[in-house]
């Protein structure tokens, strides 16, 4: 497996890929990153993931230490060296290190980490079957601790409810907040399907506004899909006739149960294989402009 880091601008091996343990990022989480995926040689949507992770460090106050034409160039410069393949892309941006302090003027500058890896499909029977999914009380932070709408590398909430679901045999964990509205999932953005209708919780309930989100909301629309966004609950997610699951790396992920509750029979349905049709349509359209450009 060939692994390629960059830090700072200067690309090492996995192994002297370091920073120091007094980065805020390491200590607090207090960072902002995205994660892309590269079609063979075309990152795709790299314009939209740049601007929410300049989006994201503008919120929390953090510097971004490239503009994003050389952020853009540094991603490129990795994904020109890959493997044959797909590849799967973190960009990271710490606040840096400092004082062990919590005040974040103590740190001294920011970090830049860009790290690529081949791409790892999602296993034959998730893509062939549907996932499984879990809901979960989310534990996340109170409203206005974090700014809404911010990608941070404090993920401790959401790694403890993929841990719960993964502990029991579920794919994903979909989190519902403390008045019991249904959010996002651990690392996804859900959809629900009834009466021939998309519906998919509001920016409002304080959810990433997911990039593969918004491209399924639009192809949706355009396809004469009727998209709400609106307030979901755990019984519309269990009474549902479909469900899926969005992200840069599952691309449109059928869901087929909630917890112990099958969805329809029990197989993808067919408004959410439709909508991943239109999506994965979408993405060679992008890519093969790309590679031409």
């Amino acid at each position: 497996m060939t692994v390629l880091v960059s830090i700072d601008g200067r690309i090492v091996p996995p192994d002297q890929a370091v920073i120091p343990v007094f980065d805020q990022g390491f200590l607090y989480g207090d960072s902002v990153y995205e994660v892309l995926r590269a079609y063979g040689r075309v990152p795709f949507a790299l314009e939209e993931h740049l601007e929410r992770l300049a989006r994201s460090a503008s919120l929390l106050g953090i510097d971004v230490p490239l503009g994003p034409g050389r952020l853009r160039e540094e991603i490129e410069k990795l994904v020109s060296r890959a493997a044959p393949g797909d590849s799967y892309i973190r960009v990271i941006v710490t606040r840096g290190e400092g004082e062990i302090d919590l005040a974040p003027e103590a740190a001294r500058g920011p970090h830049l980490v860009v790290i690529l890896k081949p791409f790892r499909p999602l296993a034959g029977d998730l893509a062939t079957h549907g996932a499984s999914v879990h809901l979960v009380a989310s534990g996340r932070c109170p409203a206005g601790a974090v700014p809404d709408g911010s990608k941070t590398g404090n993920y401790l909430a959401n790694l403890m409810a993929l841990g719960r679901a993964r502990s029991q045999g579920h794919h994903e964990a979909v989190m519902v907040t403390s008045d019991g509205r249904v959010a996002e999932g651990a690392s996804s953005n859900i959809f629900i399907v009834r009466n021939g209708r998309v519906l998919t919780p509001g920016l409002e309930a304080g959810i990433l506004a997911g990039i593969t989100r918004r491209k399924v909301i639009d192809e949706c629309r355009a396809a004469g899909i009727e998209v709400l966004e609106t307030e979901l609950r755990p019984a519309d997610v269990k009474g549902a006739d479909e469900a899926f699951l969005t992200s840069t790396l599952r691309e449109v992920l059928p869901v087929v149960r909630v917890d112990d509750v099958l969805l329809g029979d029990g197989t993808p349905g067919t408004l959410s294989l439709r909508v991943r049709e239109a999506y994965r349509a979408h993405v060679r359209r992008q890519v093969d402009a790309g590679s031409r450009a």
